[in-house]
């Protein structure tokens, strides 16, 4: 009996953020949300680029090495805008600009 591979899927882009060189530096942007040390909602971040679980992970473990953050929540749109959430009171620019040293943007 001869069986055939199994089909291939096709990826949601072509290729992966957090397996490509960093051709993003210096790009700028904001943070799509303000400031929560009043006790409020917990900031959220538009982030493209985080394509696949490592691509999440990369960005968790780049924020959770910040002080003051306590959480991080990534809600992954692999190939399309994945929603990066933060708990804690880390300013917004230090937030930004650990994503973006990752190798990720953060739309504004």
């Amino acid at each position: 009996m001869i069986t055939s591979p199994p089909r291939l899927l096709p990826m949601a882009s072509h290729g992966c953020s957090c397996c490509e060189p960093a051709s993003r530096a210096g790009t700028a942007s904001t943070p799509a949300a303000s400031d929560s040390s009043a006790g409020g909602p917990s900031p959220s971040y538009q982030v493209t680029g985080l394509t696949c679980g490592h691509c999440a992970k990369s960005v968790t473990q780049a924020l959770q090495a910040l002080p003051q953050v306590d959480d991080v929540q990534i809600d992954l749109a692999a190939g399309g805008v994945s929603t990066v959430t933060v708990t804690g009171a880390v300013p917004p620019e230090m937030v930004r600009r650990a994503i973006e040293e990752a190798g990720y943007t953060v739309l504004s």
